[in-house]
């Protein structure tokens, strides 16, 4: 591929991502609207008030999730943290119900800033690293909750956080909005996106620039555990019920809004606002399902479908592929129209000339 080709198709590349979150959310969207033509069921303002309730419920731990991804490392610890967060704040806010965010959101970041500060100071992988962090966390959890689940009295508080607004939102989800919008803010228009990014890019690069990379590290790690606390305690309020085991389910959620939002899974690409894409572009599928009762089968196999078409489409390599096998095709058939055959068949076809002389 010439110099040229491989900058155009880097730059067709950099469009394709920058546009697919948003693109991916638009088509099923449209998907969506078009319930009412083709199957018994519509697709009403409820249906839109429920897509933002889901969004609002795993948002925050999608967020922690993607962030810590952008830096090139993986919290596995994440949903174990957003549980936590969830039982501590039904366990302690019951009487004050900021009282219990506030212990839930400091335990988040203790645990955060004990699992960013080991990882720079070992060097090892956050795969086991934060592995380890989960089920301890999850132990943890078991010890609080008592091996069952706790409820929460307080139920004024589940109903005004999911009271509607504007018939379209709720308090909780236009929160949970807020959040990503003002981290999408700080990143776009402060030194913490492009710090975020350069340690995951390269972090040896960003540390011979003079970035602290563990200060950065650290603090990603902090905020994904304040974030997953959030997150925990805001939907134990409004199901009015903490659970001391989630199961995998939300992570593997979060795993996939983040990848449909554009996060780059070595490090060093991705926005708050493509994550929020990816987001309501679950939320928007489950929404879709729950109106025409797919079975759970079903599900899995359009979830797997979408991520794989997703991924496809922004795979680097295949895009190369494709362009150079395009290139190949393009020179083949100008040296044919030319009467240039390849070099195989020019000697074959001497060999023959010889043999009539």
């Amino acid at each position: 591929m010439t110099g040229s080709a491989f900058q155009s198709s880097a730059r067709r590349q950099r469009r394709i991502r920058a546009t697919l979150p948003l693109a991916t959310v638009v088509i099923i969207a449209l998907v969506a609207l078009s319930l009412p033509g083709w199957t018994d069921t519509g697709f009403s303002i409820f249906s839109v008030f429920n897509t933002f309730q889901n969004t609002a419920t795993l948002g925050l731990l999608a967020l922690a999730v993607g962030l810590t991804v952008m830096i090139g490392e993986f919290d596995l610890s994440s949903i174990a943290i957003f549980t936590l967060g969830g039982l501590l704040a039904v366990k302690f806010g019951e009487a004050s119900p900021l009282l219990g965010i506030a212990i839930a959101v400091a335990a988040g970041a203790l645990l955060g800033a004990i699992q960013g500060g080991a990882l720079v100071l070992t060097g090892i992988s956050s795969v086991p690293l934060t592995l380890g962090g989960y089920i301890v966390i999850l132990g943890f959890c078991h010890i609080v909750a008592g091996e069952g689940i706790l409820a929460y009295g307080n139920y004024d508080i589940g109903i005004w956080l999911d009271d509607p607004v504007a018939l379209l939102f709720s308090r909780r989800s236009l929160l949970i909005l807020s959040i990503f919008l003002l981290l999408w803010a700080a990143m776009r228009f402060t030194r913490v996106g492009p710090l975020i990014r350069s340690v995951g890019a390269d972090r040896r690069a960003a540390l011979a620039s003079g970035v602290s990379v563990g200060r950065v590290v650290t603090g990603v790690f902090v905020l994904s555990g304040i974030l997953c606390a959030l997150g925990g305690a805001l939907f134990s309020y409004s199901t009015t019920a903490a659970k001391y085991d989630l199961g995998l389910d939300p992570f593997i959620f979060a795993v996939t809004a983040i990848l449909l939002g554009g996060i780059d899974v070595s490090g060093g690409r991705g926005s708050a606002l493509g994550i929020l894409a990816g987001v309501l572009a679950m939320s928007l599928l489950d929404t879709i399902f729950i109106q025409l009762a797919m079975p759970t089968y079903m599900i899995d196999l359009a979830r797997g479908a979408l991520l794989l078409v997703v991924v496809l489409i922004e795979a680097p390599d295949l895009t190369r592929s494709i362009v150079a096998w395009r290139n190949n095709r393009v020179s083949a058939a100008e040296a044919v129209s030319r009467g240039i055959s390849k070099p195989g068949a020019i000697g074959a076809s001497a060999e023959h000339q010889r043999r009539i002389q």
